[in-house]
């Protein structure tokens, strides 16, 4: 394993992945040895349109950004290039905690808003992993070597980042910074690597699918561990059945049931199970391109996880694998899913939707990055295939330049100002975030909150003017 490692995270100004926006995104660069090569640490001004939230501002502290000289462009442009530079040479795994649920969404679609290529963490054969997702199978499997925090002393179990960092002696005096949060991620491997290296190198081997679908095809079966509600729970599992139309979306048996009176179902109870989704079920879906918590049972220290006898694991395991029967009927189940997802209201939902970007827009959007005049700029904008990326395009230019912009790109830009800044939607309300600051203010009599508070106020007031 020789690749490098990107360990990143993000400070926003809230948790909605669509409205909300990075205010900070912190990254450091390590070797596999986890010896840091480089970092970088950015911020940027929230945009005109992006209402910070008083909970999430009260969590990163980061109010020193509303006075920010940097734009939220220019942040996304530096962070991207700073991530092709580490990965020019040597494709590397891009490691967060918690990530798959918000980070990298968060940057996928700011990539995205600005133009960029919002998929540079799973492209060009870089890996991507979530430590939190590997934490789940260390809390299941290996707590005797690594040790897991009490929940408010218990007896439920932490997998907060800064509760297992604390735990294992790593300052978390500054928390909720991202560029310490990636230290903290950093400390936190270098635990998990002394004390268990082969779960760790595992782990780095399933950051790509190709890496998923080795480990798959190659072990007899797989220890799952999850922690749900802060209880951990562990599965002996075997792949049953793949989605054709949607390569990325498999299907796991749990060999906890006895396989025997699973196998020969029909296709209608079998339909039920996948359709369910129920975590009691013999039958779980999980995407070979995120992080699943699985490493291989020989790893396993111990061989009273599942209590079932190894010899029986394997014979339920055999079974599973050799009905070809039963994968074509979770197959065809796993492609009779439906999936109605409604087509998104907003822009910034629409990364999903509409398809990737022609070659036509693809060169017209390197160029618009090498450009400062704005009225190559509009041109540039005016040539776009996709409408979406033309209105993109239009909020840079807009949030830019204060000259003489075309009426026709000021009005929408204008629209939108007063669409978020004047009226109630899935991105927040101003006078309820106003609201919501009076009320935390008559409650707080900590100075650093009141002074985030006041600041923040501040901030979302001059939205109205």
């Amino acid at each position: 394993m020789s690749n490098n490692l990107i360990f990143y995270d993000t400070e926003t100004t809230g948790i909605h992945k669509d409205f909300s926006q990075i205010i900070q995104c912190g990254s450091i660069l390590t070797d596999n040895l986890l010896n840091t090569k480089d970092q970088q640490n950015i911020g940027s001004a929230p945009l005109p349109w992006v209402i910070p939230q008083p909970k999430a501002m009260l969590t990163n502290k980061k109010i020193n950004s509303f006075k920010s000289n940097i734009s939220h462009y220019q942040m996304m442009k530096d962070i991207q290039n700073q991530w092709k530079e580490w990965c020019a040479d040597n494709p590397s795994i891009f490691v967060t905690y918690n990530g798959h649920a918000f980070d990298e969404e968060l940057i996928r679609r700011q990539f995205w808003c600005n133009l960029l290529e919002p998929y540079i963490t799973n492209t060009n054969q870089n890996g991507r992993l979530d430590l939190m997702l590997m934490i789940h199978n260390v809390a299941s499997f290996f707590s005797d070597e690594i040790s897991i925090p009490l929940f408010e002393e218990g007896p439920t179990i932490s997998i907060k980042l800064e509760h297992l960092a604390k735990e294992h002696g790593i300052d978390v005096s500054d928390a909720h910074d991202a560029i310490s949060d990636c230290k903290f991620m950093i400390g936190l491997c270098k635990v998990i690597k002394e004390k268990i290296p082969e779960v760790f190198d595992s782990f780095l081997n399933i950051s790509t699918k190709e890496g998923v679908k080795n480990l798959l095809y190659t072990d007899e079966f797989l220890a799952l561990g999850e922690v749900y509600r802060r209880h951990s729970f562990k599965y002996p599992v075997v792949m049953c059945g793949a989605d054709n139309s949607r390569p990325n979306d498999i299907c796991f048996y749990d060999l906890s049931f006895d396989p025997d009176e699973i196998l020969n179902l029909d296709f209608t109870e079998i339909n039920k199970m996948v359709q369910s989704g129920k975590r009691d079920l013999p039958l779980k879906k999980y995407k070979i391109n995120k992080t699943i918590p699985i490493c291989s049972h020989k790893l396993l220290t111990s061989n009273n996880h599942f209590d079932i006898s190894h010899d029986e694991l394997q014979r339920r395991a055999d079974s599973v694998k050799s009905n070809e029967d039963f994968f074509t009927k979770v197959s065809q189940a796993m492609e009779d899913r439906i999936m109605n997802f409604p087509e998104p209201d907003y822009l910034e939902g629409k990364i999903y939707s509409g398809g990737f970007p022609s070659y036509r827009d693809q060169d017209l959007m390197k160029e618009f990055h090498i450009t400062d005049e704005m009225e190559h700029l509009v041109k540039i904008s005016r040539n776009f295939e996709d409408e979406r990326f033309r209105l993109l395009a239009e909020r840079i230019i807009c949030s830019k330049f204060e000259g003489e912009i075309p009426i026709d790109i000021k009005n929408r830009y204008d629209d939108l100002i007063h669409e978020r800044v004047k009226t109630e939607g899935k991105w927040g309300s101003v006078e309820k975030s106003l609201q919501e600051i009076d009320q935390l203010i008559e409650e707080t009599t900590n100075d650093e909150d009141l002074n985030i508070l006041n600041a923040t106020k501040e901030k979302i007031s001059s939205m109205k003017k």
